[in-house]
């Protein structure tokens, strides 16, 4: 009964949205067990844990720039001449307390002296080291960082799902962690099919053609974090094929394969996975990319997308990568779309959503790169988005407001 459920969404024509396939997709995964890591190594993952703040930011007072620590009441009438007290360098230590009628020499980032209420800026003064004349007057506070202004103790500076960036493991080292736990990153197994596929380097018989997809999301998967373990080309075999997925499945985090489920002869994954009974095969309205399917083989989840390599690359970007990112802990898994404009009319179709490829300008404008053959991989080359097309009849012109996905 399973197994014909499995079939019956390509042959009955069941149909999504790419919303509701994703939906669909989301609920064979959750994040993968966490590990602590070095910090230099956190880099693109996600926080299995928030960070809480066990120092403040700064951590005591501290001149913004080199110059004097002042009372500021003192310099209210310029010019001035006082006598330089003490030197206060950038360095740990207890700073001096400052006497009244008396400065201190500071560098950025040092300690304010007790009784110091601003700093004079290098640059309004004489320099002096003895004694220095001041030509301007400061306000209170003035050139001051605060402790705790950034961050006080006992703040949560970053949740649990949140994506470590280059600024944030500076945020993560300035409060001392050397080490975080993050969410460990998901296996995925890429496996592309097709009797026709031939691996890059060797020689092309004719009605050959060189395996594009397995590079392609093999690139993608590590962009986004993941660790690609690829096989294949599958041959159209399905015996072949069920040894080969089983080998996969049990070896990866998730198992994504490219071609074999159209509707047509020699479809090696409907053959393997229908009678499982546990991978749906359905359409989704869009253009490319309408044949999906989503499930489980032998315990791991599956995503199996379009052999044509834009029907792949449209895949990855709206039904594996929020895949991924959830196995990798990540909070925010779908693409944000940007507003862009379209440069030219686009002709829209029936029932499909279109995802073209693009090109952003500088102006906010989108031109199309190609037209909709999902097999133009140098038009693929040249974009850096998906201009999406809504389902339609008609034609939207130049100048109209589109969704864009940024890939690049």
């Amino acid at each position: 009964m399973a197994a014909r459920r499995a079939s019956d969404g390509w042959k009955h024509g069941l149909v999504r949205t790419v919303d509701e396939h994703v939906t669909a997709l989301l609920q064979l995964v959750r994040a993968l067990p966490p590990e602590t890591v070095d910090l230099a190594d956190a880099v693109g993952r996600a926080l299995a844990d928030d960070v809480v703040a066990a120092v403040s930011l700064p951590s005591f007072d501290n001149s913004a720039m080199d110059g004097y620590a002042v009372r500021a009441a003192e310099i209210a009438t310029v010019p001035v001449t006082l006598a330089v007290a003490a030197d206060v360098p950038a360095a740990p230590g207890t700073p001096p307390v400052l006497a009244p009628g008396t400065v201190a020499r500071i560098m950025t980032g040092a300690p304010m002296p007790s009784g110091a209420d601003a700093v004079v800026p290098v640059e309004w003064t004489d320099a002096g080291t003895d004694r220095v004349r001041i030509e301007r007057s400061p306000q209170l506070d003035a050139n001051v960082r605060h402790a705790g202004e950034d961050v006080n103790v006992g703040e949560r500076v970053l949740r649990a799902g949140d994506e470590v960036t280059p600024a944030r493991v500076a945020l993560i080292a300035a409060l001392g962690l050397s080490q975080v736990p993050v969410r460990r990153r998901p296996r995925i197994g890429i496996v592309a099919t097709g009797s026709e596929l031939v691996p890059a380097g060797q020689p092309l018989p004719h009605g050959g053609i060189y395996d594009s997809n397995a590079p392609l999301l093999a690139a993608l998967v590590r962009r986004d974090g993941g660790e690609p373990v690829v096989r294949g080309p599958l041959v159209d075999d399905p015996e072949e094929g069920a040894r080969l997925l089983a080998d996969v499945a049990d070896d990866v985090d998730l198992l994504v394969t490219s071609g074999g489920i159209s509707a047509g002869a020699y479809e090696v994954v409907k053959d393997v996975l229908i009678p499982t009974g546990t991978v749906e095969f359905v359409k989704v309205a869009i253009q490319p990319g309408m044949p999906q399917g989503g499930g489980t083989f032998r315990g791991t989840p599956v995503v199996t997308t379009p052999g044509n390599p834009v029907s792949a690359f449209v895949s990855y970007e709206l039904f594996v990568r929020p895949v991924l990112r959830t196995l990798a802990g990540h909070t925010d898994v779908v693409r944000a779309p940007r507003r862009g404009v379209l440069a030219e009319a686009v002709e829209q179709r029936p029932g499909r959503q279109q995802y073209r490829r693009g090109r952003w300008a500088s102006d906010g404008t989108v031109s199309l790169r190609g037209g909709t053959g999902s097999h133009l991989l140098n038009a693929l080359a040249q974009s850096d988005a998906l201009v999406v097309i809504p389902a339609g009849d008609g034609t939207l012109p130049a100048g109209s407001p589109v969704d864009v996905l940024t890939v690049d």
